[in-house]
């Protein structure tokens, strides 16, 4: 089960709405994100929350409940909190701050989220996926650099690689406006796959990965 959600990205006002940014921007966005109480240590600003607690908040939020609009069940052997993670260290060293946090609190890489860009994905797309390839990520690089292997959960938001454009400057620019349209109707609809994630057992893990292993929210505009 997942103890530790880390979102990469770059700090710096200059970066907040680039695309390399986007796992920022979701977490922005949760309806639950000003109720952490973020902490500076591990090379990144952190946050833990009591597994209930974060059930309630997800009831409170309308982001998952029962029908009766209670807080959805914490299932037996979840942790007894979860950690949230933005590291500080620029994208190209994400690794360094997620692994100080896991090293300090025990937690194995099979127990982290990583939410991050993926240019090998056309925007509009969510994918939920376990280990594999690296597609040429810094970040990704530098995890596997750290843990020294590529089995941890990805939440991959896709960006649709550019044609003909340095991928470095893509990667670096501002989403345009109606590329922020899209991300508003996959941050939505991803926060309550995100809650049911995070309380689900192993073998509930697995089918929430065959329903969200590339989920097409909506397809961009063709110009």
């Amino acid at each position: 089960m997942i103890r530790l959600v880390a979102f990469l990205g770059n700090y710096g006002q200059e970066y907040e709405l680039t695309r390399h940014n986007v796992a920022w921007q979701f977490a922005s966005q949760l309806p639950f994100y000003g109720r952490f109480s973020w902490q500076q240590k591990f090379r990144g600003d952190y946050a833990s929350v009591e597994t209930e607690t974060l059930a309630q908040w997800f009831a409170e939020t309308g982001v998952l409940s029962k029908k009766d609009g209670s807080a959805p069940a914490v299932p037996s052997g979840a942790p007894d909190k979860i950690f949230f993670l933005k590291p500080l260290t620029y994208m190209n060293l994400s690794g360094e701050s997620v692994g100080e946090l896991a090293r300090f609190f025990k937690i194995e890489p099979s127990e982290i989220l990583v939410v991050h860009d993926e240019l090998e994905l056309p925007i509009g797309t969510v994918s939920l996926k376990w280990s594999g390839g690296l597609g040429g990520h810094n970040g990704l690089r530098s995890m596997r650099s750290v843990f020294g292997t590529q089995d941890f959960w990805r939440l991959r938001f896709g960006l649709t690689k550019p044609v003909g454009r340095d991928i470095a400057d893509y990667v670096l620019s501002n989403f345009t406006p109606d590329e922020r349209i899209i991300l508003a109707q996959e941050f939505s609809q991803t926060n309550e796959m995100l809650a049911k994630f995070l309380l689900s057992t192993d073998e509930n893990q697995k089918r929430i990965l065959q329903s969200w292993s590339k989920r097409k929210i909506v397809e961009a505009e063709k110009k």
